[in-house]
């Protein structure tokens, strides 16, 4: 199997407006790396945070980046956008293929709350397939902090987990140790993008079904090149992680689907409203 070769790109990114800069490294990309078949950007690359501007939504981009994709014959995911459907409005990342056709999109399962708001939760895992290459998934960033999402993608087949992010936040060092046991507990390939600049603190990381560090990016702009090996991540999850472990198949096997019944509703009650916190009163 051949491999398929992705750059995740994590750019210097203003608040708002990035669109030009977007296309530009696009650009930029593929012709430094003639050999390049993906490109994926940052969540909410283009118009940043934030879901009341309307300028900035999936709509008045999509046709827009489905052109670039196909004058330049790779496939594209633009980072992530809000996107208004009739239930409200959604984060949502398009897939676009190298004939620029729009093959799925993926809504966030899991808005940052209390902070996102204003922004609905998606209900399905997106996977999607490369024809002639493999099944690859995506989720978008705090969507990364529930496993339940990474198994789901990987028990419908997904051998490589995208996952366009969106943080300045002083946890970052505990989501790049997520990247990694991801990468593992899944048996696949974990690819990372951050934004730098004013909107992110940068630091992406690219992971490896045996949960090695693949590429570790500095804090400005960086062009992560990977080539995916599918019979990697096909020999991991046959003969186990290192020749030990095999999780995916230990899961299939037997799910255990109650685990996640034996809920303690008065315990979890006792921890409040999903809420920002307050500030505490002095003793």
């Amino acid at each position: 199997m051949k491999p398929l070769s992705i750059a995740a790109v994590q750019l210097n990114l203003g608040n708002k407006d990035n669109y030009a800069l977007v296309e530009k490294k696009t650009r930029e990309a593929v012709s430094r790396f003639p050999w390049l078949q993906m490109v994926i950007f940052s969540e909410l690359a283009v118009g940043g945070a934030g879901s009341k501007d309307s300028s900035f939504y999936l709509s008045e981009y999509l046709d827009k980046f489905k052109d670039l994709a196909k004058e330049l014959d790779i496939w594209l995911i633009p980072g992530s956008f809000y996107e208004e459907q009739k239930e409200g409005i959604y984060n949502t990342a398009p897939v676009i293929n190298c004939e620029g056709e729009l093959v799925t999109k993926c809504q966030k399962l899991y808005p940052f709350l209390p902070y996102e708001v204003g922004v609905e939760a998606g209900n399905e895992v997106c996977v999607f397939e490369v024809p002639g290459f493999g099944t690859l998934g995506l989720q978008i960033c705090y969507d990364l902090w529930f496993p339940e999402t990474s198994r789901a993608l990987a028990l419908q087949g997904a051998e490589v987990i995208l996952h366009p992010s969106l943080t300045d936040t002083c946890d970052r060092d505990v989501e790049r140790a997520m990247v990694k046991a991801t990468a593992a507990q899944q048996q696949c390939y974990y690819i990372d993008v951050n934004a730098g600049g004013e909107q992110g603190c940068g630091l992406s990381l690219v992971a490896g079904p045996d949960g090695e560090i693949l590429h570790d990016a500095s804090i400005g702009e960086e062009f992560m090149l990977i080539e995916v090996d599918f019979d990697r991540v096909r020999r991991c999850r046959t003969r186990g992680l290192r020749g030990l472990g095999q999780p995916v198949k230990s899961f299939r096997d037997d799910p255990k689907p109650n685990l996640l019944n034996g809920k303690d509703e008065n315990y979890l009650k006792k921890l409040g409203p999903l809420e920002i916190p307050k500030k505490e009163k002095n003793p």
